[in-house]
């Protein structure tokens, strides 16, 4: 009989390995983050920010960026935050003193980031939001269908976005956008 004690189970990455793009875009993807979606209501914002370490965007569209972590908004009252550095996104909340409701996702999304020149044409393959830099600028965020999935869509740069999907969904969404870097690059 084998000894369970002695072994530990390791959840593989999606997208572990694979890699993609054109001449005009780069596809890869991101490194392992954490990620809370967050409700709360907006008078405990400010408190909320605090414990966190980034301000919760407020405006539809928008993010903000600090300590490691992306504070993405998604809804009125919606976020979503991303920490690419020591986590404690959960402990943080729950030492806010304030209602809300965190729900560790990090297990559930994975990101895909896009690059190049070529990028706002690779995502619009599947995407028809119009991501030219007048109405989506950098720091600018959605949440909205890419193919046949929902994604949120940050645009990081110029010429940069991450694609944050559910990693079900993952192996899907780097194939289309491997068909829109090929296309973008004709």
């Amino acid at each position: 009989m084998a000894e369970l004690g002695s072994h530990i189970a390791t959840r593989s990455l999606p997208l572990s390995g694979v890699h993609g793009g054109s001449s005009m875009v780069r596809l890869e993807p991101a490194a392992p983050a954490s990620r809370i979606s967050l409700r709360v209501r907006a008078e405990d914002v400010p408190a909320l920010s605090s414990a966190l370490g980034v301000d919760l965007p407020v405006k539809p569209k928008t993010s903000a960026y600090a300590n490691g972590r992306t504070a993405l908004w998604l809804g009125p009252d919606e976020w979503l935050v991303i920490d690419e550095g020591e986590s404690g996104l959960m402990t943080a909340a729950a030492n806010s003193g304030v209602l809300h409701s965190a729900t560790d996702v990090s297990h559930r999304n994975t990101a895909i980031l896009v690059s190049g020149p070529g990028a706002a044409a690779a995502i619009n393959a599947g995407c028809s939001q119009d991501l030219s830099l007048d109405v989506f600028p950098v720091g600018a965020c959605s949440r909205t269908l890419f193919g046949k999935v929902e994604i949120v869509l940050l645009r990081t740069a110029e010429d940069a976005f991450r694609v944050e999907v559910w990693r079900s969904f993952s192996d899907y969404a780097f194939g289309l956008l491997s068909e829109g870097a090929r296309d973008a690059a004709l």
